[in-house]
Protein backbone atom coordinates (compact mmCIF):
# COMPACT_ATOMS: atom_id res chain seq x y z
CA UNK A 1 0.00 0.00 0.00
CA UNK A 2 0.98 3.84 -0.70
CA UNK A 3 0.55 6.41 1.38
CA UNK A 4 1.72 9.92 0.72
CA UNK A 5 3.44 11.76 4.32
CA UNK A 6 0.54 14.15 5.17
CA UNK A 7 -1.99 10.79 4.84
CA UNK A 8 0.71 8.51 7.05
CA UNK A 9 1.18 11.30 9.74
CA UNK A 10 -2.67 11.61 9.75
CA UNK A 11 -3.64 8.01 9.31
CA UNK A 12 -0.47 6.16 11.44
CA UNK A 13 -2.41 3.91 13.26
CA UNK A 14 -4.11 2.52 10.13
CA UNK A 15 -0.39 2.29 8.73
CA UNK A 16 1.11 0.23 11.45
CA UNK A 17 -2.30 -2.06 11.52
CA UNK A 18 -1.34 -2.53 7.71
CA UNK A 19 2.38 -3.17 8.64
CA UNK A 20 2.01 -5.87 11.35
CA UNK A 21 -0.10 -8.16 9.00
CA UNK A 22 3.04 -8.46 7.29
CA UNK A 23 2.36 -6.06 4.03
CA UNK A 24 4.75 -3.60 3.37
CA UNK A 25 3.53 0.30 3.95
CA UNK A 26 5.35 2.73 1.57
CA UNK A 27 5.57 6.10 2.03
CA UNK A 28 6.06 8.50 -0.72
CA UNK A 29 6.83 12.22 -1.10
CA UNK A 30 6.21 14.30 -4.16
CA UNK A 31 5.07 10.98 -6.08
CA UNK A 32 8.58 9.15 -4.94
CA UNK A 33 9.38 6.48 -2.39
CA UNK A 34 11.02 7.56 0.42
CA UNK A 35 10.33 4.98 3.18
CA UNK A 36 8.95 1.49 4.10
CA UNK A 37 6.95 0.98 7.81
CA UNK A 38 7.19 -3.29 8.03
CA UNK A 39 6.63 -5.34 10.55
CA UNK A 40 9.73 -5.69 13.70
CA UNK A 41 10.24 -9.38 12.52
CA UNK A 42 10.54 -8.83 9.03
CA UNK A 43 12.86 -5.66 9.93
CA UNK A 44 14.92 -8.14 12.47
CA UNK A 45 15.09 -11.28 9.71
CA UNK A 46 15.88 -8.83 6.97
CA UNK A 47 19.17 -7.20 9.62
CA UNK A 48 19.56 -11.26 10.05
CA UNK A 49 18.50 -10.90 13.45
CA UNK A 50 17.16 -14.37 15.14
CA UNK A 51 13.56 -13.71 15.52
CA UNK A 52 11.36 -14.92 18.76
CA UNK A 53 9.03 -17.78 18.17
CA UNK A 54 6.24 -16.06 19.18
CA UNK A 55 7.21 -12.81 16.21
CA UNK A 56 8.20 -16.19 14.14
CA UNK A 57 4.42 -17.66 14.58
CA UNK A 58 2.75 -14.27 14.15
CA UNK A 59 4.03 -14.10 10.60
CA UNK A 60 2.20 -15.79 8.57
CA UNK A 61 4.01 -17.73 5.65
CA UNK A 62 1.29 -18.91 3.79
CA UNK A 63 -0.77 -15.11 3.64
CA UNK A 64 -1.11 -15.60 -0.29
CA UNK A 65 -1.28 -19.26 -0.70
CA UNK A 66 -4.61 -20.41 -1.86
CA UNK A 67 -5.20 -22.69 0.88
CA UNK A 68 -8.72 -23.87 -0.73
CA UNK A 69 -7.15 -25.58 -3.57
CA UNK A 70 -7.72 -28.92 -3.85
CA UNK A 71 -5.61 -31.70 -3.16
CA UNK A 72 -5.96 -34.94 -5.00
CA UNK A 73 -5.81 -38.59 -3.06
CA UNK A 74 -6.29 -42.29 -3.85
CA UNK A 75 -8.94 -44.05 -2.62
CA UNK A 76 -6.32 -46.43 -1.19
CA UNK A 77 -6.05 -47.27 2.47
CA UNK A 78 -2.47 -46.04 3.84
CA UNK A 79 0.92 -48.37 3.65
CA UNK A 80 1.94 -50.16 6.47
CA UNK A 81 5.71 -49.02 7.65
CA UNK A 82 7.90 -50.66 9.48
CA UNK A 83 9.26 -48.30 12.13
CA UNK A 84 11.26 -50.62 14.40
CA UNK A 85 13.48 -52.37 11.37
Amino acid sequence: MYWQVQEAKQRFSEVLRAAETGEPQIVTKHGEEVAVVIDIAAYRRLKGEQVGLMEYLRVDPLDDVDLDAEIGRTGEPPRDIDLAG
